[in-house]
């Protein structure tokens, strides 16, 4: 850790918008900069997000007052939105010039060049950047300004990544709010189940439900809030860090302001005992859920997953009282006209959310409504959401007397039309290959094999085999296991392996000759469109195996539109999702049942957990349609059902038929 400087720096307070109140909570809470997203193509399309009129007047006083604005644009791009994506970058570029924006798909790159963008470009977390190694990649390679690097990894693994971090690119960190089961990018499990798909910003949270498995009821997956409180002080002494990341584009006015100005303090006057305790008083206030430092302390790490904690958002307020159709509530704290008040729990379907409409002072009497069903059952905890207190409301009432006139009339459409590359028919060999984690035998199969490299265990390499198998590697990697993954491919290459699948772009800096050998970006590079393609031929590969969660329109499109030859996940166990952790009452390799009667199952496979459902994806009855379109290679991913596990007979297209909104 030679070159991580021991002197204290003053990283950026990231401040989450997802409303106008919200924005100008964070202006009024000294954030150093905002992150905001549009209504289109964000990643959280269940915030109320930003037309351009509306965000204009608001970047305009975000900047007088020393503010930097990035912009989402995090959502995975289909093929028929690139020219929509292309002019609303136009558009951002000369109405609001933003700083930066926040990408996953590597598309934007390409629109970035295109539309002229002056600002910065950073990678979404999304994008799954976890290993030190692709640093210097994606500054060299991409330009990249900064990386939003996964909340899984601990501070130990944060400066293994500082080490080889480049000057010219900072790391970004996020340090309170909603934590997700599933690693970022890595996520397919509410596509998987109904086409919302959370690439594309439309999760519906499965993992915040209630699970069966056996004789347990529990939220398996349910995640606390991140909060590194007065453990960020650690960060003050890694440079490469240059900003810290509040999530929360869902949450009100009052949760931005509370957290920035408990993050300020920490970060200011982390030494002053006094302004810790402050900073833990703001925390606790600000209405997320219960808060864990996660794996941060790698000596002392927190399981996220405690199922003896509810994950619900909110401060308590009180309970249920009264019976019949007279219920009401004795809150612990005043309440104010305009407050958010939820009965039971949000991941119920029961809960319910009143808006609170006259003042309540602390243990005084608030009425609940019945509505037009019976009224909430005695006993119910009540939750305060979301606020607006006097104080921050005069702070905003005076921001908002500074805002500039939106204006509808001056906003020209923009006239940006898209260059996209000259695809084509690619007359390659037709391919079916097998991915398994055990070695078939080649020289018995009219196909090569796919094979997933393992992270630690014997290659068990036959003579003659090598060379023809497709090498896959992992959708995620951690710094501590880096070296490991390194030693590994140097085996495979060393004994003739010519053909990888990467399933991140950046995996391309593992090898030290790329040149040499065949790669393929694999399904979990969540490439959809003809740009993200060009992207890739750019970085050397030889061929793409396209996103699975797309609908067959843009599935059929994409050959013609493409550099590369393109492959298909047919069928198999593809996973709903990959995780660093198992809650410790779920038991692996065995069913689990959610309330609509899904069932999955949980595997550790090398230090990760892969989630997968009781029924394969299965396209087989699409696959002469999808040679005829042009498909050269199509993967059949084999995983081992758990003994005991029946795999249900139930159609297994994902989105082919009803498309991906």
């Amino acid at each position: 850790m030679d070159n991580i400087s021991t002197q204290k720096h003053h990283p950026s307070i990231l401040a989450p918008a997802g409303s106008r109140l919200a924005f100008l909570a964070a202006i009024a809470g000294k954030a150093d900069a905002i992150y905001c997203g549009l209504k289109k193509m964000s990643a959280r399309m269940a915030a109320i997000n930003f037309s351009l009129p509306e965000l204009i007047p608001l970047a305009a006083l975000a900047r007088k007052n020393g503010i930097k604005l990035h912009i989402t644009l995090n959502s995975l791009l289909k093929p028929d939105e690139l020219e929509e994506a292309g002019r609303l970058l136009a558009q951002l570029n000369l109405y609001v010039k933003p700083d930066a924006l926040i990408i996953q798909d590597l598309a934007f790159l390409e629109l970035a060049r295109q539309t002229g963008f002056s600002g910065e470009i950073h990678l979404s977390t999304l994008a799954n950047v976890s290993f030190s190694t692709a640093l210097p990649f994606v500054e060299k390679k991409m330009n990249v300004h900064q990386v939003v690097i996964p909340r899984e990894l601990t501070i130990d693994e944060i400066k293994q990544l500082a080490v080889v971090c480049p000057k010219t690119v900072g790391l970004e960190i996020f340090v309170h709010g909603a934590l997700c089961y599933g690693v970022s990018g890595r996520c397919y499990w509410s596509s998987y189940m109904g086409g919302k798909s959370g690439l594309r910003g439309r999760c519906v949270q499965p993992c915040r439900r209630i699970y069966n498995q056996g004789e347990k009821t529990d939220k398996f997956f349910s995640c606390q809030d991140l909060s590194l409180d007065v453990l960020v002080k650690v960060l003050l002494d890694v440079p490469q860090i240059k900003t810290w990341k509040i999530e929360g584009r869902k949450k009100g006015p009052h949760y931005v302001y509370y957290t920035v100005s408990a993050y300020r303090l920490l970060r200011d006057h982390g030494k002053d005992p006094q302004a810790k305790k402050d900073a833990l008083y703001l925390l606790e206030r600000a209405l997320g859920r219960s808060g864990t430092h996660y794996a941060f302390l790698p000596q002392r790490p927190q399981h996220p997953i405690q199922s003896e904690r509810q994950t619900g958002s909110g401060m308590l307020m009180g309970r249920v009282k009264g019976g019949g159709g007279s219920p009401y509530v004795v809150p612990r704290e005043s309440l104010y006209p305009g407050d958010k008040l939820r009965i039971g729990y949000e991941d119920e379907s029961w809960h319910a959310v009143v808006k609170v409409s006259k003042s309540v002072p602390k243990h005084g009497k608030y009425n609940l409504p019945t509505g037009q069903k019976r009224g909430p059952k005695k006993g119910l905890p009540v939750f305060l959401v979301d606020r607006l207190e006097p104080a921050l409301k005069e702070k905003i009432e005076a921001l908002t007397k500074k805002l500039p006139a939106e204006s509808n009339t001056n906003l020209r459409p923009s006239a940006f039309n898209v260059s996209l590359p000259k695809g084509g028919w690619h007359k390659s060999e037709i391919l079916q290959i097998d991915v398994s984690r055990g070695y078939g035998n080649p020289k018995n199969r009219q196909f090569p094999d796919g094979r997933w490299v393992p992270l630690r265990a014997s290659l068990s390499l036959p003579k003659g085999g090598v060379q023809r198998t497709f090498w896959w590697l992992p959708p995620v990697m951690w710094p501590s296991d880096e070296n490991d993954w390194q030693s590994q491919l140097a085996a495979v290459i060393k004994n003739g392996g010519k053909y990888f699948v990467l399933n991140a772009p950046w995996q391309v800096a593992l090898f030290e000759h790329p040149e040499n050998v065949h790669l393929w970006a694999g399904p979990f590079c969540n490439v959809a469109n003809p740009l993200a393609i060009a992207s890739l031929k750019a970085l050397g590969f030889k061929g793409v195996i396209i996103s699975p969660e797309l609908g067959e329109k843009e599935i059929m499109a994409l050959p013609k539109q493409s550099l590369l030859p393109l492959g298909i996940v047919i069928s198999g166990h593809f996973p709903l999702c990959i995780s660093r952790n198992l809650s410790p009452s779920l038991s692996p390799n065995a069913l689990f049942r959610s309330p609509k009667g899904e069932d999955a199952w949980a595997a550790q496979i090398d230090n990760d957990y892969w989630v997968f459902a009781n029924w394969p994806l299965d396209l087989a009855k699409q696959q002469q349609q999808l040679m005829q379109a042009g498909y050269r290679r199509f993967f059949i991913l084999r995983e081992r059902v758990p003994k005991g596990v029946k795999l249900k007979k139930r159609p297994g297209v994902w989105n082919w038929a009803m498309g991906l909104p």
